[in-house]
């Protein structure tokens, strides 16, 4: 098992703590990591983008001239795509980007990740994560502390304490173990976990 510091709210290295090989230590498998990836930003898109084709604008209805005798180009319709107000050749049309992975390769996908977190120490375990106010200004100061700008900060439950003071905070945000992600590991300098969230983790994914 993998062995981690554990840090104090002030940076200060307060102890050690072991890791489930069964999550953080697992064989990395980087075609799984790239294919949760592009899969969840796939997922995000929207597909609603649309433009009409010459059948769908309106007017063209007649042919602009005669088919001989003009000296011009013959033309069937003012509406085709190489006339201004034309339609387009091949329009894009609303579709679903969405595609589907196997709970077993997604779930394989984040151990990974969080493997490679580990293996780079880019994961800081605090023994707890507590603020008694909403104040962004102390969040930042755990931050500072911990020498982190761009982190996922993952906590073992809804602390609204710590959600609402991180929210103002560029490049950082809050999730609870059970919404983790591959995309947010991977995205994010560094992952900072509780000794309580590493344990759910561990009891969610193992």
């Amino acid at each position: 098992m993998a062995n981690v510091s554990v840090f104090n709210m002030e940076g200060k290295e307060v102890g050690t703590m072991e890791l489930n090989d069964a999550v953080f230590g697992v064989e990395i498998n980087e075609h799984l990591v790239h294919l949760a990836v592009v899969r969840q930003l796939a997922n995000n898109r929207q597909g609603t983008q649309k433009a009409k084709t010459r059948s769908e604008v309106s007017g063209g209805g007649r042919k602009p001239w005669r088919q001989k005798g003009t000296g011009h180009a013959r033309q069937g319709s003012t509406r085709a795509p190489q006339w201004t107000g034309g339609g387009v050749v091949f329009a894009p049309v609303p579709r679903d980007y969405s595609f589907k992975m196997n709970k077993k390769e997604r779930r394989a996908a984040l151990k990974s990740a969080l493997t490679s977190r580990v293996q780079e120490n880019k994961l800081i375990v605090l023994d707890e994560l507590k603020l008694d106010a909403i104040k962004t200004k102390d969040m930042q100061k755990v931050l500072d502390n911990l020498k982190v700008n761009k982190a996922l900060v993952v906590l073992a439950d809804n602390d609204q304490n710590v959600i609402l003071s991180t929210r103002n905070i560029p490049d950082v945000v809050t999730a609870v173990p059970s919404t983790i992600n591959t995309y947010d590991v991977m995205k994010y300098n560094t992952v900072i976990v509780t000794k309580a969230s590493v344990a759910a983790i561990e009891e969610v994914y193992a």
